[in-house]
């Protein structure tokens, strides 16, 4: 009688173990998909161009405002230190792009001073973010 309540008793557990394995495996996609979203931290209005194509590969957003503020990943960055902070970004992820939106309100020379900063960082692709024109 005791074995059989044993034997029972045994049968009546669950094994949580799969059910844990997918709960983490769920937990690293949605971490590791959630890295790939890239903000610049505030919204521009991008001008439009005919020739705009869409760009892949961009792992830095920088957004320059009419009111003469650079942002890269929803921080504020002064021009002086533009240069280091791509720097930094870029070398986590050498093979990516530098993608500059740059509001259409914004100054042509600051936007062109955040160009060469980039260029100076060393990044060999920069892109000028447009609306896909009509």
């Amino acid at each position: 009688m005791r074995d059989h309540a044993q034997r029972e008793e045994e049968e009546a557990d669950i094994n949580m173990t799969p059910m844990l394995d997918i709960v983490f495996i769920m937990l690293i996609f949605f971490i590791v998909t959630a890295v790939f979203v890239k903000e610049a931290g505030i919204q521009v209005v991008k001008p439009s161009a005919e020739t705009a194509t869409p760009q892949t590969q961009v792992s830095i957003l920088i957004a320059v405002t009419p009111d003469d503020e650079i942002w890269i990943n929803r921080d504020s960055v002064e021009l002086d230190a533009l240069r280091t902070a791509v720097e930094k970004l870029h070398s986590e992820n050498p093979k990516g792009t530098v993608a500059i939106q740059a509001d259409e309100e914004a100054k042509a020379g600051l936007v062109m001073k955040v160009y060469d900063a980039v260029r100076d960082a060393g990044v060999p692709t920069i892109a000028i973010a447009a609306e896909q024109g009509s």
